[in-house]
């Protein structure tokens, strides 16, 4: 009989997270406190992040708010964006980088191995590249750790759990 096993990922979905955008785009056309403003939302994939530029913090807010929004119901988790401080830009316009947290590092990696361990189920966990391989004798052992890491709030990064073999 083969040993259970799972991988525990953190994967961004650039597909899904172009459909919020359009939709955020669509949804602050509407908005009547960003007539008329300039404001811009660009995606670079190769460098895992998006570059915010509007005018003022108010705006930035706005923007952030409904970017959650739209990405929640295209099944992004908002813990997979990591905001950092605005900064001036030319024209008066505030700019501002949101990172996207694709793929665990190794420090996150090596938190959720120490919490799965604190456990006490008989399950190894182990550590490959960006992702955790979880392994033990039985599968509802696996099962317990995936619902304990979804409802960890400590965590801070979206997880998604793959390759569920028994």
């Amino acid at each position: 009989m083969a040993t259970p096993t799972l991988d525990i990922v953190s994967k961004f979905n650039f597909a899904e997270l172009d459909n919020a955008i359009n939709n955020l785009k669509k949804m602050m056309a509407t908005r009547f406190d960003f007539r008329g403003s300039k404001w811009t939302i660009e995606v670079d994939q190769k460098e895992k992040k998006l570059k915010i530029v509007a005018e003022d913090a108010t705006k930035h807010k706005g923007i952030a708010e409904e970017l959650h929004k739209c990405a929640m119901r295209r099944g992004i988790d908002p813990k997979a964006f990591e905001y950092m401080e605005p900064e001036h830009s030319l024209g008066g316009m505030l700019k501002r980088d949101v990172k996207l947290k694709n793929g665990l590092e190794t420090e996150k990696a090596k938190e959720i191995v120490k919490k799965i361990k604190e456990t006490g189920l008989k399950v190894q966990a182990s550590i490959q590249g960006d992702e955790i391989r979880l392994s033990g004798k039985q599968i509802d052992d696996l099962r317990t750790v995936m619902t304990m890491l979804q409802k960890d709030e400590t965590i801070g990064v979206p997880l998604q759990f793959v390759n569920m073999k028994s």
